[in-house]
């Protein structure tokens, strides 16, 4: 009996952790279409009548968001939100919040420039201590005399892959583990939480 709910109690875990993912995909479909898609189109329903179509809310946004990014991307619409941001520093309490909105926003942009920005994830030996820090390739110099490669390499703090420290440090240092640039970028902002799947300790070409 004892075996029995033994095997019942770790069926019923695992068919758990498999349904986890279903259940938050479905949290987060309801949420968009509760927060976004339906506000959206009650609000297009007090000027003009539109059928109900479920998704179009959340099309409608993301064109509209779209047009913004248009026009904030020539010289007229980014003197325009200049001096949106001029007349919102004026004001004591809209100041602070222009203030957070605008760090948020520069946060997401540097992440996503440093995902173009890096070259390449390794971990980096940290010496004396048997760790290996993760860190990304920014770029690299080659020794005149001894013909040896160096890393300029970013070794980042979590939650922030932006920030963190820079070291130059030979390739003989570093191993390449096999993770992409996205799945580094994972496993730092969730703290750890999110690993890549596997790694592979397929070192770089080692020079003495």
């Amino acid at each position: 009996m004892k075996k029995f709910f033994t095997h019942l109690r770790n069926h019923i875990f695992q068919g758990l952790l498999a349904i986890i993912p279903l259940l938050l995909c479905y949290f987060a479909l309801q949420l968009l279409y509760v927060l976004i898609d339906k506000k959206v189109m009650g609000f297009l329903g007090r000027f003009i009548h539109i059928g109900h179509i479920p998704g179009l809310g959340t099309l409608l946004l993301l064109f509209f968001l779209y047009l913004i990014g248009l026009i904030v991307s020539n010289i007229v619409g980014h003197q325009f939100f200049k001096l949106i941001e001029r007349i919102s520093k004026r004001i004591p309490f809209i100041k602070t919040i222009y203030g957070v909105g605008k760090q948020l926003s520069q946060g997401l942009s540097a992440a996503d420039r440093g995902q173009q920005a890096f070259q390449k994830a390794v971990l980096v030996k940290l010496e004396g201590n048997g760790l290996w820090a993760l860190a990304f390739v920014m770029s690299s110099v080659v020794h005149r005399e001894t013909n040896e490669e160096y890393l300029f390499v970013l070794v980042p703090t979590s939650p922030t892959p932006t920030s963190g420290f820079v070291f130059v440090v030979k390739t003989s240092q570093t191993i390449d583990p096999g993770w992409s640039v996205e799945e580094c970028l994972k496993a730092v902002v969730s703290i750890g939480i999110i690993p890549p799947p596997d790694i592979k300790f397929d070192s770089f070409s080692r020079k003495s």
